[in-house]
């Protein structure tokens, strides 16, 4: 069992130091995955990969009755706690109050930001709908497209070895680019 993995199992027995112990273990690789998404963002994204982290560990730990059955379920939850918030930020961008589908001028450098908040909607809305066909292979885009892992490391997460992930990505990948393009 990883070190992960017995804090995890502390927490759930009710340790309260427990949850001290777990952030500095696995902060830097939360941080790590968000840089990761975060790169690959428009330019003028307000969201941060440290306040990605942060949101994400709020979201995390904010449930006292939310448990984890291991390390692999605690970074899937991650990712997905990611995803969300970044639909979210996107939707909350995109709503009527905040500008709707209006683009933000830079005054210094007078750029206009790059819109990504639409395929970021379009991608998440078809990954919806491929979950409730298939849940396993949408793990794997989430983790693949929302957190930016590699598909050795989606696979470790999934306990899936890697020609299965390969199999399921091109999948995926297929179907999506059909449902988007719809």
């Amino acid at each position: 069992m990883s070190e992960v993995t017995v804090i995890l199992d502390a927490i759930e027995k009710g340790d309260p130091k427990a949850a001290d112990q777990l952030l500095p273990l696995v902060y830097q690789e939360l941080r790590k995955l968000a840089a990761h998404k975060m790169s690959n963002e428009a330019a003028g994204h307000t969201l941060q990969p440290t306040a990605l982290v942060h949101e994400a560990w709020l979201r995390l730990t904010g449930d006292e009755n939310r448990k984890w059955n291991d390390r692999t379920h605690f970074f899937a939850a991650a990712a997905e706690a990611m995803r969300r918030i970044l639909v979210d930020n996107a939707r909350r961008k995109g709503a009527q109050r905040h500008g709707g589908g209006l683009q933000r001028v830079e005054l210094d450098d007078m750029r206009l930001a790059t819109p990504d908040d639409d395929q970021l909607l379009a991608v998440n809305e078809a990954l919806e709908k491929f979950a409730a066909r298939d849940k396993q292979k949408a793990e794997l885009v989430k983790l693949r497209y929302f957190v930016g892992l590699t598909i050795e490391e989606a696979a470790e997460v999934l306990g899936i070895s890697a020609p299965t992930a390969k199999r399921y990505w091109a999948y995926a990948r297929t179907w999506l680019f059909a449902e988007i393009g719809r």
